[in-house]
């Protein structure tokens, strides 16, 4: 079946966008184990982000507090210094970010980690900084040499996390055109040449309701590759949490 509007009536009203996003990686796994060569396993990662506060007691820097001017050693006391002021105070959400990937290592070097899957969550696309931390955690995985693939099928977030990429590492796509579609699946995976710039291999799949998911390559090193059809571990997804 296509691909269908997690984040709408009618699915919306009986199941939560999370259920999918959290169970489809452990599905994703399933179908790798069947096609990854021996010495390469792979695990789902699922963490949902919060906001948080820290408690932190308020002192003031007065006589009441105990703290008075400094002295030397020759007055018999141990010299105090007050910390500097700050010369600049924000507020801030230092939220912690959504995940759901699923991450495939090579067990014969020592479980490093070679690839991994992003599935797009609403927090990842909601805000600017959100949208930052995302594209900068994949360029971190590029720049470690491994491939990553994103997968963004959230329909309420009007924006491309593909095209903001881009934008961070200088480049551009023709086929995204002057407005990106929010829904797409890309892998990228990044490919060092000696004394020169890195390139970067792209496979870009737009995506759409009503169509069937694509087929990624999955790169684990730089000659070897699988690839994983979308669609099957979807459909079990779906099947398995009766979502029409």
């Amino acid at each position: 079946m296509p691909l269908r509007d997690h984040f709408c009536s009618p699915i919306k009203d009986r199941h939560a966008w999370s259920e999918l996003h959290s169970m489809w990686p452990a599905m994703i796994v399933r179908h790798l184990f069947d096609i990854l060569p021996a010495g390469y396993v792979c695990a789902p990662s699922v963490h949902f982000g919060k906001l948080f506060e820290i408690d932190v007691s308020t002192f003031e820097l007065d006589e009441r507090a105990g703290i008075g001017p400094v002295t030397g050693a020759g007055d018999g006391g141990v010299a105090t210094v007050a910390p500097p002021e700050p010369t600049l105070t924000l507020e801030t959400d230092l939220s912690e970010q959504d995940e759901f990937e699923v991450r495939v290592y090579d067990a014969e070097r020592g479980r490093t980690l070679v690839a991994a899957i992003e599935i797009v969550s609403p927090a990842n696309k909601d805000r600017p900084e959100n949208r930052r931390a995302f594209v900068a955690k994949v360029a971190a995985l590029l720049q470690k040499d491994v491939c990553v693939s994103v997968v963004d099928l959230v329909t309420i977030r009007q924006f491309n996390l593909y095209a903001d990429l881009l934008e961070l590492i200088g480049g551009t796509d023709p086929q995204l055109g002057p407005d990106p579609p929010h829904l797409y699946s890309v892998t990228i995976r990044s490919r060092k040449r000696t004394e020169q710039r890195s390139l970067l291999d792209l496979w870009y799949y737009p995506m759409a309701l009503g169509q069937i998911l694509p087929t990624l390559p999955i790169w684990l090193d730089a000659d070897r590759r699988v690839m994983l059809p979308l669609e099957p571990s979807y459909e079990e997804t779906c099947r398995l949490l009766h979502m029409a």
